[in-house]
């Protein structure tokens, strides 16, 4: 289904009816300049499953979006999580937190 256009999609290129982790997460990339400059191939082989089920969580519909998807989400992440478990109770128990 490489090239599927069956979806509709924004004046920016972003695919609608996505994920919304998605279209943040594309959108992210686009404004990096990530998404421009399309001249490399990947190909791989993986479990059909595990495509079937990525597509239905994301909403991307062709294996070309899924796998920009998958790399740009990697390429763009903040490291959030390891921040906060590095900070896990690392709070003053004794802080007032009521309001």
């Amino acid at each position: 289904m490489a090239g599927d256009r069956s979806q509709p999609r924004q004046a920016s290129g972003i695919e609608t009816s996505l994920a919304p982790s998605v279209t943040a997460v594309m959108a992210r990339a686009q404004a990096s300049g990530l998404t421009r400059g399309k001249a490399s191939r990947i190909s791989g082989r993986v479990a059909p499953e595990l495509i079937e089920r990525a597509k239905a969580r994301t909403g991307l519909h062709s294996d070309t979006a899924l796998i920009e998807f998958a790399l740009a989400n990697i390429a763009i992440e903040d490291g959030f999580a390891d921040v906060f478990r590095t900070l896990r109770a690392s709070v003053d128990p004794e802080l007032d937190l009521s309001f």
